[in-house]
């Protein structure tokens, strides 16, 4: 290895186009999969309906994207392969409202600097078609005449031919494949509309055709993601403030041990965004076991000149202006979507193939940075709707009670109770029955009737689909953490003074922010006062979270404010002290059931939220159909 230093005296020059263009390379083409992400991309900016993929060997030898779009004429040829020559833009306000998914005009040439390419196209207005190849070389390309339809063909052969050392990163080719159909399974998610066809060493691996209609669009989610993420989904669109947000979010019952089930589209190009995971995993914060992810397909549209899509060169980072409101929208859009799922939603038929749920006004996500708080004291606010009742009487144990079952309740619990239920939630279960109801009358609620409670921690019940186990401790704690919530809220924070004010070292930086957010600091009970440009000292806290360490608490809170203009770790403070209150208050395993109690339990999880998973994450209850109990016993073979 030479010891030889470039001096100060070094020569300047200009780089040659093939070795700017390999350079270039190194930015977008990572893999075979980068390559086919770009053609793929490049053809639906053409107004392609159907794309056409043949792969060999993973990529490696060939990459071959047939399209139906507009074409490129002959005159346009040489330049598609230099770079930054696009059509797509012209001058500085096109930048700021792109509307494509590729605008950087540099893509191609990077592709055919470490390949073998030819490209093949015809117009709607051409008598033929004409194509253009080059290897590796510099740009000086010969165009000639050559047989194709209205559209463009791109192939790619032998991918990093003239740069082994790049080749030799490469993975096997069954790795590099799922990389490449990855890709296309995103992008046939962003586009319904057009048809894709892929074909790995001459087998037919995916056959999307058009999806126009909601069944359609159902069928290729289910195709791309599993027909088990549509049984377990929830459709939902939201429109607010010029903000739009639709498709598919995964009930926390059918969660991951990995984030690869998640799909997020901004205007149609997806993205892998730190704020926009922030607030999905805030949303599902209460629902979800340690280590598990959520799954979602989710589409959000907002005016282009609000977002800045060229932050990084493939284009899978974007910047909102407003990063608060579309945390904010997209947080209270999901927390509010997983909070209305009961028992009767779950046991429906494939909610995904289903109409989208529409909430307005403070269901379509009003939240602030107090998330959860605002909402539940929002919740006290609302008076209740009539409502008709289900008149349901115990079936099979005879115990003559009367259930009165209200299925989707418009309130929470109203604010007199909600201001006594620190009192109040902690009493026994009731026991008293009231007189009973003619058999035969009422329909079956969701979660049925108990049957009987087996070795003091479950409840079995009976509904329409068959048994339901539930796990009772588990219920139970949902109902009472849901309820001390909504208490909290009606009661607000009170403050407790600290007798030595606390000194935290922060930035400037830092320290303007907790000046610029002081009156919500207040409203969550702590009292900040600056002392100096990196100085603040912390006179209260809450009373709730006098054990915490201030210090470290503000720190992060302030991390949070600054990074993604809101905070939930105040929350999520509570929420594990309000949490642990609820698990010391719930009924506790090997305590004996009435089946009043029972069914009270079960009527409750029907009028709760996020009543199908304590606040641990873990599930309250789970159903056995007649079908899962027939192949049990092998009936009917």
């Amino acid at each position: 290895m030479s010891n030889e230093v470039i001096g100060s005296n070094a020569r300047i020059e200009l780089l040659s186009p093939r070795l700017a263009n390999q350079i270039a390379a190194g930015e977008v083409v990572e893999r075979p999969a980068s390559v086919i992400k770009e053609l793929l991309e490049n053809s639906l900016d053409s107004g392609a309906r159907r794309i056409d993929v043949d792969v060999e060997q993973g990529g490696v030898k060939l990459l071959r994207v047939r399209d139906d779009g507009g074409g490129i004429s002959s005159d346009d040829l040489p330049l598609a392969l230099a770079r930054h020559a696009t059509s797509k833009i012209r001058d500085l306000e096109d930048l700021e409202r792109v509307m494509s998914l590729g605008f950087r005009g540099e893509a191609l040439a990077s592709i055919s600097s470490v390949s073998r390419l030819t490209l093949t196209s015809r117009t709607r207005d051409a008598d033929q078609a004409w194509q253009v190849e080059t290897e590796g070389r510099d740009m000086a390309s010969r165009v000639q005449p050559a047989a194709h339809p209205v559209g463009t063909s791109v192939e790619v052969r032998d991918l990093f031919f003239n740069t082994p050392a790049r080749r030799k990163f490469l993975k096997a080719e069954k790795t590099e494949f799922d990389h490449l159909q990855e890709v296309i399974k995103r992008l046939a998610l962003a586009r319904f509309d057009v048809a894709f066809h892929l074909r790995h060493n001459g087998k037919t691996i995916l056959s999307l055709h058009e999806a126009q209609d909601d069944a359609a669009r159902a069928r290729r989610v289910g195709a791309v993601c599993g027909a088990g993420f549509l049984e377990q989904a929830l459709p939902i669109e939201v429109e607010r403030n010029g903000l739009h947000l639709w498709g598919w979010v995964g009930l926390p019952t059918f969660s991951r041990s990995q984030a690869d089930l998640q799909y997020f589209y901004v205007n149609g190009r997806a993205v892998r965004d730190k704020l926009v995971a922030h607030a999905v995993r805030q949303a599902y914060r209460d629902v979800l076991f340690n280590g598990r992810h959520p799954t979602f397909v989710l589409f959000f549209e907002v005016d282009p000149a609000v977002v800045d899509v060229n932050v990084h060169p493939t284009k899978h980072e974007v910047r909102f202006r407003d990063g608060r409101m579309v945390h904010d929208f997209l947080y209270g859009t999901l927390h509010r979507a997983l909070g209305d799922v009961r028992p009767e939603d779950q046991l429906a038929a494939p909610a995904a193939v289903a109409g989208m749920v529409r909430p307005t006004g403070l269901e379509a996500g009003e939240f602030g940075p107090q998330g959860e708080m605002r909402l539940a004291a929002n919740a006290l606010l609302e008076q209740p709707q009539p409502q008709p009742s289900y008149n349901t009487a115990g079936s099979g144990a005879g115990s003559g009670y009367q259930y009165q079952y209200t299925p989707r309740p418009q309130s929470n619990v109203p604010a007199a109770e909600a201001q006594a239920a620190y009192r109040e939630f902690f009493k026994p279960l009731p026991e008293s029955a009231a007189p009973a109801l003619p058999d035969g009358q009422g329909d079956i609620p969701p979660l049925g009737y108990a049957l009987a409670q087996l070795k003091g921690i479950y409840i079995l019940s009976e509904n329409a689909q068959g048994l339901v186990l539930v796990d009772m401790h588990a219920a139970h704690e949902r109902i009472m953490y849901e309820r001390l919530k909504i208490a909290m809220a009606s009661e607000g924070l009170s403050g407790q003074p600290l007798l030595v004010p606390e000194s935290l070292a922060v930035s400037q930086r830092e320290a303007d922010c907790a000046e610029e957010h002081v009156s919500w600091f207040q409203r969550l009970g702590f009292e900040l006062q600056r002392l100096g440009p990196e100085t603040l000292a912390i006179r209260q806290i809450p009373a709730l979270l006098k054990q915490a360490e201030a210090n470290r608490l503000v720190s992060d809170v302030l991390a949070d404010l600054m990074e993604y203009g809101t905070s939930d770790r105040i929350q999520a403070h509570l929420n594990e002290l309000l949490g642990t209150m609820a698990c010391h208050g719930a009924i506790r395993a090997n305590r004996r059931l009435a089946l009043p109690e029972m069914n009270g339990l079960l009527r409750d999880m029907e009028n709760t939220e996020r009543s199908g998973q304590c606040n641990h994450g873990r599930p309250t209850w789970t159903q056995l159909g007649l079908d899962d109990l027939d192949k049990l016993f092998l009936r009917g073979r």
